[in-house]
């Protein structure tokens, strides 16, 4: 496993660099994006104890090793599956593909996947998802893995950035209500990825 990864990772062409201050302003707007959302009482996981009060989402300093140029190996013959939740809820999703990087001196893989529920959805149809988890679990971050959301013009040329300074938290680390994708076995990390979304309880 480790000797492929290996592999994978030495075939991937040198990785795309964002100036610091272009990155930094990247990451800014998507913090500033994900602090919006979690404000509006119509889309926020906060309960209305902590919205009263929430000035912002609590994110680890911007991290420029945590952006990563991953080669993307399709996979257009995995069958549907059942993904685990933190509930009895069992939403279908299919395997879209590998992405084969290297993070602080490892070989290492993510698959990314597909949900046949938002393919269905207006505005979504090209919408990808990457649950995982990583050491920095249950420590720095929340307990349950996080998320990163891909869309499918990011992939190019066999190619896929990574940045794991856009990883947030599932609904689930803020209240009991929901019902939330557990990241694959497949998917988790043996590196603390200490970018993105910190665990604030």
């Amino acid at each position: 496993m480790l000797a492929s990864l290996s592999a994978a990772a030495q075939t991937t062409a040198p990785i795309t660099t964002l100036p610091v201050a272009e990155h930094a302003k990247e990451v800014a707007l998507f913090q500033q994006e994900l602090n919006a959302e979690y404000r509006n009482p119509a889309e926020s996981p906060l309960p209305a104890k902590e919205l009263k009060n929430f000035k912002g989402l609590p994110f680890f300093p911007l991290n420029s090793t945590a952006r990563v140029q991953a080669r993307f190996v399709r996979d257009s013959l995995a069958a549907p599956f059942e993904m685990e939740t933190s509930t009895a809820r069992r939403p279908m999703y299919r395997k879209y593909g590998d992405a084969y990087f290297t993070l602080d001196g490892q070989a290492l893989k993510l698959t990314i996947y597909q949900s046949l529920d938002l393919i269905q959805k207006e505005g979504y149809q090209d919408y990808l998802f990457v649950p995982f988890t990583d050491r920095t679990n249950g420590h720095s971050s929340y307990g349950g893995g996080r998320y990163l959301d891909l869309r499918l013009g990011q992939i190019q040329n066999g190619q896929v950035v990574l940045d794991f300074n856009r990883a947030y938290n599932p609904f689930c680390a803020y209240g009991g209500q929901y019902s939330c994708p557990v990241p694959p076995a497949e998917n988790r990390l043996p590196v603390a990825i200490k970018a993105g979304v910190m665990s604030d309880h």
